[in-house]
């Protein structure tokens, strides 16, 4: 086969704090030894990727350039924020996690997959065509499409391992937040298949209504005025020690870990003015709240941890068995426990329109975009 050139969405930020987002050509060489090139089909838009593509630039900065086919936006990055990004100052750097195609060439050793539509993971998933090795793709199920497999990984494997870090920390249930999203509903149809209690955190009836429908016992509105009384009845009922937020800034992660220590002292039989000896764990994935995180320490007692989670670093600690368990029940469980439901299909040019960037831009709960780079 000869090369393949394609064009790939790019961002990058210049020492002026200008914030660029293009498409580039990109030409690949024949794949060689276990090297794949795949056609995309299909990339879903996840939170962590607008995290790259737009990193901490001001949308209401945004101008329109290009042309319709090679279009352009530049957005710029306030002064105080520059320093966040100065390592990525002058690069270009191709977006998207993950996404799914159909195998158009390989080299000697991966011939078995040629013609397949598989699952990818590995960066740069937002272009017409992506090569990368055999390992980094998952075949999909006889009869699946490039859609179904386009995010088989960060939202299920992210799910997943909320469970398994549970069990492995010695948790018994767990609390989520922003608990109607993709990944959300995905942890409360593994929590209702493995027996493990969830206690869902919401903004609004529609969502709990939302998670209602899948089987939810636990959904909370965080707007509602009796939101901490009622989260840690929920808590003392469950018996969760153990936090998944998504939010990030604010107070809700600080209110979540108060609770499970308001539940933890129903059950005391003597005071301790240094709190409970119940151990409770807060961990934050997500940045929805862009503001400073709160913490109210001094109403936790002095048993508990607040830390960061991100999947990749996880997955390189749980082992080769542990992922290929986790990555082959997503396979099983695909166009079911793992569906993604996807409110807009979009190509290349179409993610550099304005209107629509400002509509995947603001990760509205229930409202998921998927690039499709063939359109």
């Amino acid at each position: 086969m000869d090369e393949v050139t394609g064009l790939e969405l790019r961002s990058t930020v210049d020492e002026g704090g200008t914030l660029t987002l293009s498409l580039e050509p990109v030409t690949l060489s024949p794949p060689q030894g276990d090297e794949l090139i795949v056609r995309v089909e299909a990339a879903p838009i996840n939170p962590s990727d607008l995290g790259l593509l737009l990193g901490p630039a001001d949308v209401a900065t945004l101008e329109k350039g290009g042309s319709p086919d090679r279009p352009e936006l530049r957005f710029q990055v306030p002064r105080e924020r520059i320093g966040g990004v100065r390592a990525r100052l002058g690069q270009s750097l191709p977006i998207g996690n993950e996404g799914a195609g159909t195998v158009i060439a390989a080299g000697p050793e991966a011939q078995a997959l040629l013609g397949r539509t598989v699952g990818m993971m590995g960066g740069a998933m937002y272009a017409q065509y992506r090569k990368l090795r055999a390992r980094d793709v998952v075949p999909l199920p006889d009869g699946a499409k490039a859609a179904d497999g386009a995010a088989m990984f960060v939202n299920p494997l992210t799910a997943l391992s909320f469970v398994e870090t549970a069990r492995q920390e010695g948790h018994h249930a767990i609390v989520h937040t922003a608990a109607a999203s993709n990944l959300g509903q995905m942890l409360q149809k593994i929590c209702l298949a493995d027996g493990v209690p969830l206690v869902n955190v919401v903004r609004s009836e529609a969502q709990a209504a939302l998670l209602r429908d899948i089987g939810a016992t636990h959904v909370l509105d965080s707007r509602a005025e009796d939101f901490r009384r009622r989260l840690a009845d929920a808590i003392a009922e469950t018996g969760a020690t153990i936090a998944f937020d998504a939010i990030g800034g604010g107070t809700l992660g600080s209110d979540v870990v108060q609770a499970m220590e308001q539940a933890a002292n129903r059950r005391a039989t003597e005071y301790s003015r240094y709190g409970s000896n119940v151990f409770k764990q807060l961990y934050i994935y997500g940045a929805l709240d862009t503001a400073p995180t709160t913490l109210n320490r001094l109403a936790f007692g002095f048993q508990w941890s607040v830390s960061g989670f991100l999947l990749t670093p996880w997955l390189q600690k749980a082992g080769r068995e542990t992922v290929a368990r986790m990555r082959q029940r997503v396979v099983n469980e695909l166009t079911t426990t793992f569906a993604s439901r996807y409110t807009r299909t979009i190509g290349l040019a179409e993610a550099l329109d304005p209107e629509v960037l400002r509509a995947y831009e603001r990760k509205a709960t229930g409202e998921k975009y998927l690039i499709d780079p063939t359109r």
